[in-house]
């Protein structure tokens, strides 16, 4: 008799619920316990109501495998190492978490990022291309429209048309998600950034887009990370890559163009249904298929969106009114404030619009997550300033 994988869910947002109603198609795995903040009472219609708990410790006990899909690194964190001392495999759909405590955590057991969204598709994309001999330059998201800071009553319009979260709706809006994710696949894959904030560039396609994006590649010496602004562009993501001369005909053959930049597009990314791959993919003993690296190179940054006074509150900075977030070196500023670590805190110091804040201008409560930056931090500018003595 073929036992199932017990598979416990982090998270009952969009990505949970959808994953748990892809789960119940499968045969070979099952829901077995589903970890909530919320109270029970409150949750109606939620599949497997049943297995809701708000306990961690049952979570880990029902389950062989943890997929976190909260959304929030500093809780995240918490349920990740919960599941490392149980000797749990944890499959994300979390590139916030990955950027804050993703290289400690990395050090300490098995943790991937899952295909769905954008980070885990390009990395099962680069897989897939690599293999054909492409050589990629330019690791590419695709958006359709960003407003660095967005109005309430807009943000409250399509929170409520598409069924998602205010903070949700925001973070995607104001570019915070899209630095984010691609920060994370930085790290991931070995690319760099151009500059801080990314390029960027307005497209009419995404060929065009990749091919402005790879030249800037070959005068960086080096992949980068990035994203094209193309509103008729498809929801998924882009890889624009070289190849070698001798296959230059057959590649215009089939239709790449005539190089020396081929783009070669994903035109979906579809979230919680193609995390069950992910899972297969560690159930069966396969390898990470993205990390953020024992050693990054990027951070996102927190961007004030207005003027903030000494001793204001925040409850959170992702998909905020008061700041976004925006990609950039560890080693070019340091002190910096990641925005997932802006949570219930205290602001010391008066901010002006447009700035970018550094961790001595807030007070922030002790976590977990905040120790895991600290470290990673640390390690990152020791081996810059080692390597550059």
């Amino acid at each position: 008799m073929h036992v199932k994988t017990r598979i416990g869910i982090a998270g009952t947002g969009f990505i949970a619920e959808g994953l748990i109603r892809t789960l119940q198609l499968q045969q070979d795995v099952t829901v077995a316990s589903i970890l909530t903040r919320r109270n029970l009472n409150d949750i109606n219609h939620f599949p497997y109501k049943e297995l809701l708990t708000n306990e961690l410790d049952v979570l880990i006990e029902r389950s062989d495998l943890i997929v976190e899909c909260t959304g929030d690194p500093i809780y995240g964190t918490e349920i990740v190492l919960k599941a490392f001392e149980a000797g749990l495999p944890v499959v994300t759909m979390n590139s916030e978490l990955h950027v804050i405590s993703g290289s400690y955590l990395t050090g300490k057991g098995f943790i991937t990022e899952a295909e769905g969204d954008q980070p885990g598709c390009i990395a099962a994309f680069y897989e897939d291309i690599v293999q054909m001999g492409f050589k990629p330059l330019v690791y590419g998201n695709i958006k359709g429209f960003i407003n660095l800071n967005p109005a309430y009553k807009d943000m409250m319009y399509w929170s409520k048309r598409n069924k998602l979260s205010l903070s949700k709706v925001t973070s995607f809006t104001d570019g915070t998600k899209v630095q984010i994710e691609q920060a994370l696949i930085s790290n991931g894959l070995g690319a760099d950034i151009f500059q801080d904030g990314l390029l960027g560039p307005s497209a009419e396609n995404i060929s065009s887009g990749g091919a402005y994006l790879a030249e800037k590649a070959k005068q960086h010496g080096i992949p980068i990370s990035d994203y094209v602004l193309c509103p008729k562009g498809p929801a998924g993501i882009f890889i624009t890559a070289e190849h070698e001369e001798n296959q230059r005909d057959a590649l215009e053959y089939l239709k790449l163009g005539p190089g020396p930049y081929y783009t070669l597009v994903k035109n979906f990314h579809l979230c919680h249904l193609e995390i069950i791959k992910t899972i297969r993919r560690v159930v069966s003993g396969g390898s990470v298929l993205l990390n953020n690296s024992l050693l990054p190179s990027i951070s996102v940054g927190t961007i004030a969106k207005k003027t903030i006074k000494k001793g204001e509150k925040i409850d959170h900075g992702i998909g905020s009114f008061v700041a976004r977030g925006e990609a950039v070196r560890i080693r070019d500023h340091e002190g910096h404030l990641p925005i997932g670590l802006l949570e219930n805190a205290v602001f010391k110091n008066s901010i002006e619009e447009g700035q970018l804040i550094s961790m001595n201008d807030v007070e922030l409560q002790e976590s977990m997550a905040l120790k895991a930056w600290l470290e990673t931090e640390k390690n990152v500018l020791n081996q810059y300033k080692a390597a550059n003595k």
